[in-house]
């Protein structure tokens, strides 16, 4: 799998350039050594870092100088000979006021990161103390705006989730619910049936036991009745005895019911 393209801006990060820089700059070292030998050409690099640093490279036996000298002959040799002097001047004055505003910047930076500000007198510092608040102040301002827009997508979220929750909570509920009324409504249902089962059993048992109860309570005496009184106590002509007699008679007429 390929590497992916790396957008060229300068890095922010002050670790990261420096780390950048130095493995960049030994790889270009090393690509300009490897072409000089095997092409066999000679090749001459000059390097400067951020603070102003030299590094350099030379394939040439005589050095940088004769590399230098070399390339000016040549660069002044294939100028146009009709060019004035006039323009040649204007040229390398662009140039100079190039170079020192560069050199003003890179400095600014560098006081921006606190290098290089043993020097620097009061006025100066405090000129450099208003810069960096204004930039602290832009910063925090741009970092609260984001922390806001990050606060209200977040509420936003939270409300779609509750919505959500309230929904299911409904759905559930309307499920745990239905079973419970379908088993109350059987078991109302089983009872009632089960009321109804028994009050037919108890009207026919009613039904079945009425004739039996009528017929034994109608029971008549086995036999004559006068001639079982007068059998039973002969001679007896008394008040009393024909009261005795008469419990008697009401004692068998009992009896009989209650068989």
């Amino acid at each position: 799998m390929g590497r992916g393209k790396v957008e060229l801006k300068r890095i922010d990060n002050k670790i990261n350039r420096q780390v950048t820089f130095a493995k960049r700059r030994n790889g270009l070292l090393k690509k300009a050594y490897e072409l000089s030998v095997l092409c066999d050409s000679e090749i001459a690099l000059l390097i400067f870092s951020n603070r102003g640093k030299l590094y350099e490279f030379c394939s040439s036996p005589s050095g940088m100088t004769k590399t230098v000298e070399k390339y000016r002959n040549h660069s002044y040799a294939t100028m146009d000979p009709n060019q004035s002097a006039k323009d040649l001047q204007e040229k390398y004055q662009d140039y100079l006021n190039l170079k020192s505003r560069v050199e003003i910047l890179q400095h600014s930076q560098r006081h921006l990161l606190g290098e290089e500000i043993a020097g620097m007198g009061v006025n100066e510092l405090e000129q450099l103390e208003r810069q960096v608040d204004a930039s602290l102040r832009q910063i925090r301002s741009t970092k609260a705006r984001f922390m806001l827009d990050q606060l209200s997508d977040l509420k936003t979220k939270e409300e779609i989730l509750l919505e959500t929750n309230r929904d299911l909570k409904r759905k559930l509920e309307e499920s745990d619910a239905t079973p419970l009324t379908q088993s109350l409504w059987g078991a109302s249902s089983s009872a009632e049936h089960s009321q109804q089962q028994q009050l037919q059993q108890g009207m026919s048992s009613y039904q079945t036991n009425v004739p039996t109860q009528e017929a034994d309570f109608f029971k008549p005496l086995q036999g004559n009745v006068a001639w079982q009184m007068s059998h039973y106590n002969h001679g007896v002509t008394n008040a009393s005895d024909s009261s005795t007699t008469s419990q008697n008679v009401i004692s068998g007429f009992f009896s009989g019911r209650m068989v």
